[in-house]
């Protein structure tokens, strides 16, 4: 029975590898969310359409493989977006978006809706990234609202991608409207500087949000500085990764670090299907045990190319190493 709803983007990054040749690689961060939970065991539908293209289908047979419910059985006419990426010399990545007439972005809100509100044991939805981009919040806004009014727990990853977004006044007042909705924000210092155009203090921008927002938890990441869990009431929780990572590339682990946030989260906040997931605050045992899976989660995937989530076995297992580190702030 589905937990977790996911709306946005589904793509095929080509990414640049050391000899200027471009690999496909299925992607879109809410794609590769989706995917993640799935293989960590949590039953999740993605709502776009998919193209019926090669790469549509490529995108398709990802899902089927995570095990994954694509809500669209049908595939769609048009093409699949594309996106360039480029690595630089730690792995990070720069994206180019192709995006105009595209198949994941063939959507509305009414239908985005019926289909969610039909899975009667969700508990969540979540979206972010490029489905906060100017343009398309007639699709995403009303859904976000609607699954709010409806009980349940709104997820939403800000993923700023600021290059790609010609309109900057207009991305950040929609990603003020998304985050205005949310239970679970998930943001990264670089997305809070561009937010909050140069706030100093990440930190102090992320708790900033508990003013702006009805969020229960706010998760802040900071690359190979770790991550930080902040709880509205005043709890910070911080997590670093003590082992020394073999990184290949960053692609999909922020995805991977919500997944594993996620995951957590409804094993720690456990409820009957389709009952909205409750406000109760965590304690240090339960919130070591989110932002452990959190950073576990994304340490996989930067160790392989692409996003490569881990399985549940994987997972657990990396788990169990004890090399990541948490302390109360």
């Amino acid at each position: 029975m589905v937990q977790v709803v996911t709306a946005g983007e589904a793509l095929i990054d080509m990414v640049q590898g050391a000899d200027g040749r471009f690999a496909p690689l299925a992607g879109g961060a809410v794609y590769n969310l989706t995917r993640a939970l799935a293989m960590q065991g949590v039953p999740t539908a993605y709502l776009n359409p998919l193209s019926g293209d090669r790469m549509g289908r490529l995108l398709a047979r990802g899902l089927a493989d995570a095990g994954a419910t694509c809500a669209h059985s049908q595939p769609h006419g048009l093409p699949t977006s594309l996106a360039l990426v480029a690595l630089d010399s730690q792995g990070k990545a720069d994206y180019a978006f192709y995006r105009e007439g595209v198949a994941d972005r063939a959507v509305t809100a009414q239908d985005l809706t019926q289909t969610t509100l039909a899975y009667s044991g969700a508990r969540a939805v979540a979206t972010g990234c490029l489905a906060l981009a100017p343009e398309d919040p007639p699709s995403y806004l009303p859904w976000l609202q609607a699954c709010r009014n409806a009980g349940l727990w709104v997820v939403v990853d800000a993923n700023l991608r600021p290059s790609v977004v010609a309109d900057a006044a207009a991305y950040r007042a929609n990603v003020r409207q998304a985050l205005a909705l949310a239970d679970v924000i998930k943001v990264s210092d670089d997305d809070l500087a561009w937010l909050e155009e140069g706030s100093a203090n990440a930190l102090t921008a992320t708790q900033n949000l508990f003013d702006a927002t009805p969020a229960f938890w706010v998760a802040l990441t900071r690359g190979a500085q770790g991550a930080s869990l902040l709880q509205r009431g005043g709890a910070i929780w911080h997590a670093r990764e003590t082992a020394t990572l073999n990184l290949v590339d960053t692609v999909g682990a922020g995805d991977c670090f919500l997944a594993g946030l996620v995951n957590a989260l409804l094993d720690e906040l456990p409820g009957r299907a389709g009952d909205r997931i409750s406000w109760t605050p965590l304690g240090d045992t339960e919130a070591a045990h989110v932002l452990t899976s959190a950073v576990a989660s994304a340490s996989h995937c930067v160790q392989r190319p692409g996003c490569t989530p881990p399985t549940v076995g994987e997972l657990a297992q990396r788990m169990g190493a004890g090399t990541v580190q948490i302390t109360r702030g």
